[in-house]
This record gives structure tokens, C-alpha cells and sequence, in this order.
């Protein structure tokens, strides 16, 4: 993001997550001043404090930008200061993030993504290269990615292509133990090798343009991304199933959009006895957002229920979560969902 003496950086975010610390380092190592703001970015309240605090880099989530558009909150306010924007957490969408340059002269989007476990990012856009909208223009510094092609193999380098990210096994401030599991089983087992080292699992779905730029098409793994926090889907399947009586099993899918944008939460139903009256589907939506709410993150909401009359499993009776995935998108696309 070019963060220099004399910037004024603002990012809504939270110490409890990756981009909080992110905040404190990249601002104070470079001379550059903090703008906290004690409130909800999501009004115009915040729009008025980044005019005023003259912020040059505003960081933000896709799903904020999504509220700004639709209040249209920022109107009125003078963010010429802006020098560029930065972006992460969660997939980005073509079209709000042209109307969020245009907020500012059409000043430049940086894309970020990494996670907490590798202390920082292993993607990123970067202000010496030319940008694409919602998309990564380079491995950031000292990271090597790999796309696994469908035999689980990296596709050779430069080449388009879509399937599972993987990463490079040396990478500045990444992980080497975890607490409460074990670091080898969740990250290299099972990974194919590079140049006699394993490659580490990322979980991300990713693809590589003609062009050499890449997007992100969610999570590839059985856990999901809402609203920039990752979250388990058999914690939300634990909540789902004890959300009303006539409920069997569910098995909880996200969703990219077809036209890009944060995933959305799609709850497959399968229920008890499909002869008897079953819940109808728009009641059972609001039981769902209702119980996952209360106990798992008030931010989470259901977008669709989809009832079934079973789940797809493999031979050991594991949920295939990743077909249902490729379904649901694929009706989303055809405008069936």
C-alpha cells in the first residue's frame, strides 16, 4: 500500500484479528498516523471522520462497501485525501469496488489476502504493477503460490488455471506449531512436494488469469468465510439441526455469488419424515438466523434454505460438502437457487 511518513491509514477492523496488529506495525514502522474512529464504520458518521481526519489509506472488507453502496452514506463527503484503498477478508465484487475508486477520483484498490497463521499475506495487488479490479497482481515478498490442479498436483507456473491454493513451505512469520492441534496434519499432510519440500495447505480456492492475475473464489475446505471471519460449517450444522424439530440433518454450504462478492450461507435441509408437514422454508430461514445468531456470531445470516432428500457421502459416510457447493453455485448461476 506505499504507507510512508506523513499517512494517515484507517482500516475497521479489531486486535483480535490479523488486520488489527497489521494496522499498528505497517502505520508506526513507517512513520505514518493511526485514525481510530469509536463507532460502526457502516454511516455516515464514519464517511464524515475520514474526510475530516484526511485518511490516505482507507482499508475496508467487501461487505462494508456493500452497505456504503446501498445507504449511500459516503455522499456528500471529501475523500479526495485518499491516496489508495486497500481491501481483504473476504472476495471482492467488480462493480462495488468501482463505485468505491469513484468515491475518491478512482484512486487505486490494493487487494490483500493472507491469514493469521502466517502473519501477515501471501497475495497482494501492489502500486508498481499495473491493477485488475478484485484481483491479486503478485505473490507478496518471499511467498511462492501453487494452484493444485484436479490430480492434486501444482499446475506449472504461469499457467491459467482454477483448484486448491497452496503455499511455499518458507514464508516470513508463518506458523510452525499450533496449540491445541497438531501443526503438521492440519497444513502438510497430505501435500505434494516441491523441489524435496511439502507444500502447505492453504484451504483457499483460487484462480490464475491468462493474464497472470489472481481471484479468489472462497474457501475450498469445509469452512467458509462470512464477513471476513472463517468459521466451521459443523458448527454451524450443530445449530441448524437443533433449530427446529422436523429437522434431520443439514449440512451448511458457502456460496460465492455469481457476480463476485463475500460467500453467502446456504443451509441444505434434509428432513425427518418429508411426508409430514415440514416447516415452510422462509420460516425455517428466520429459526436458522435466529439460533446462529444467539450462539455462534450475530453478524452470520442464512441466505437460502435448500431442502434434500439426502446429503451426497463418501464411502466412509463423510458429507460432501464441496459438491453441494458446486451445485448450489452453479444454480445461483443459472438464476435457480
Amino acid at each position: 500500500m506505499d504507507i510512508r511518513r506523513g499517512d494517515v491509514v484507517a482500516w475497521p477492523t479489531n486486535l483480535g484479528w490479523m488486520m488489527g496488529p497489521w494496522l499498528v506495525y505497517a502505520s508506526l514502522l513507517n512513520g505514518a498516523s493511526i485514525a481510530l474512529y469509536n463507532g460502526s464504520p457502516l454511516g455516515s458518521g464514519f464517511a464524515k471522520f475520514v474526510q475530516d481526519a484526511k485518511v490516505t489509506m482507507l482499508g475496508v472488507i467487501p461487505s462494508i462497501v456493500r452497505t456504503w453502496k446501498s445507504s449511500n452514506c459516503v455522499a456528500g463527503y471529501d475523500w479526495s485525501a485518499i491516496r489508495c484503498f486497500a481491501s481483504t477478508g473476504e472476495a471482492s465484487n467488480v462493480d462495488e469496488y468501482l463505485w468505491l475508486m469513484g468515491r475518491a477520483y478512482y484512486k487505486p484498490i490494493i487487494e490483500y489476502c493472507g491469514g493469521t497463521e502466517i502473519g501477515g499475506g501471501f497475495v497482494t495487488g501492489s502500486l508498481l504493477q499495473p491493477q485488475s479490479l478484485a484481483a491479486f497482481s503478485t505473490p507478496a515478498m518471499g511467498c511462492n503460490l501453487f494452484i493444485l490442479g484436479d490430480d492434486g498436483l501444482p499446475i506449472p507456473p504461469n499457467v491459467p488455471g482454477m483448484g486448491e491454493l497452496a503455499l511455499g513451505p518458507l514464508m516470513f512469520g508463518s506458523s510452525s506449531t499450533l496449540l491445541n492441534a497438531d501443526h503438521y496434519d492440519v497444513y502438510c499432510r497430505g501435500m505434494p512436494l516441491w523441489n524435496g519440500k511439502i507444500l502447505r495447505r492453504h484451504g483457499d480456492f483460487f484462480e490464475r488469469t491468462s493474464r497472470g492475475y489472481y481471484h479468489a473464489h472462497g474457501r475450498a475446505d469445509d469452512t467458509m468465510n462470512l464477513g471476513g471471519i472463517k468459521v466451521s460449517s459443523i458448527e454451524i450444522e450443530r445449530i441448524c439441526n437443533g433449530a427446529d424439530s422436523s429437522v434431520l440433518e443439514t449440512a451448511a454450504i458457502g456460496v460465492p455469488p455469481p457476480d463476485g462478492g463475500p460467500e453467502q450461507l446456504v443451509i441444505a435441509v434434509v428432513f425427518k419424515d418429508s411426508d409430514q408437514s415440514t416447516p415452510e422454508l422462509s420460516q425455517l430461514r428466520l429459526s436458522f438466523n435466529s439460533a446462529i445468531q444467539k450462539k455462534l456470531n450475530p453478524l452470520f445470516r442464512v441466505s437460502n434454505v435448500i431442502p434434500l432428500s439426502s446429503l451426497p457421502r463418501t464411502a466412509t459416510n463423510k458429507v460432501m460438502r464441496r459438491v453441494l457447493r458446486k451445485q448450489f453455485a452453479q444454480a445461483d448461476q443459472n438464476g435457480k437457487l
